[in-house]
């Protein structure tokens, strides 16, 4: 799909099958969720740009590579996004950290916005906006929205799972913004859960099931 990276690691599959599993814990669907994040961030972040400074190693002086301009912000949808961005900030702990809180209305399924915090010199920064389930695309749309209009330009949306039909939404709303996932899967179902799927990723990450 335009747009979209599938990112195939034997790792992550395998991680991902065993959070799959509805018999696995909390604490270890948490621990494995940490583990992929790490795995996706190492291809997320490879476009970064680079700029060379001096250095002295123990042995010589040297010009080497680092992260260039302003530090990266990890955008996290509450509350099941905080299950990638903490692992993602192990992997980046410079970066700034963003937050935007939404539920579904029971009555339309829309998201609605409960709460919103970003770092300042959002368009200086690349934004890498977190959600575990690309479903509807509702959330993901309503939180993009959101962060565009408070500066972000750079923009890439970060998901475990994802949906054919989110990925439609998402990219129809922000053909901008680029999509990486470990799993694009079937289908969702009447109740807008994704099939095959893991069930509800922040009740499984909270152990609010």
């Amino acid at each position: 799909m335009d747009g979209v990276t599938l990112i195939d690691h034997p790792l992550i599959k395998h991680k991902l099958t065993i959070m799959r599993k509805k018999q696995t814990p909390s604490p270890h669907f948490r621990s494995l969720l940490r583990e992929i994040s790490l795995l996706m961030g190492y291809e997320v972040t490879r476009h970064l740009p680079l700029e060379n400074v001096d250095i002295e190693t123990p042995i010589t002086a040297m010009s080497s590579p680092k992260l260039a301009g302003r530090k990266m912000c990890i955008f996290s949808i509450l509350r099941a996004g905080e299950g990638l961005a903490q692992g993602l900030l192990e992997l980046i702990p410079a970066a700034r950290v963003g937050h935007i809180g939404l539920y579904r209305d029971p009555k339309n399924l829309q998201a609605v916005e409960y709460y919103f915090k970003a770092p300042p010199h959002l368009d200086e920064r690349f934004c890498l906006v977190v959600d575990p389930m690309l479903a509807t695309g509702d959330s993901a749309i309503t939180a993009l929205n959101r962060i565009k209009k408070a500066g972000a330009s750079d923009i890439i949306f970060l998901c475990l799972l994802a949906t054919p039909e989110g990925i439609k939404a998402l990219r129809t709303a922000h053909p901008d913004v680029k999509i990486f996932t470990a799993a694009i899967d079937e289908k969702l179902n009447e109740k807008s859960y994704i099939v095959p799927g893991l069930g509800d990723a922040g009740d499984r990450i909270f152990g609010t099931v």
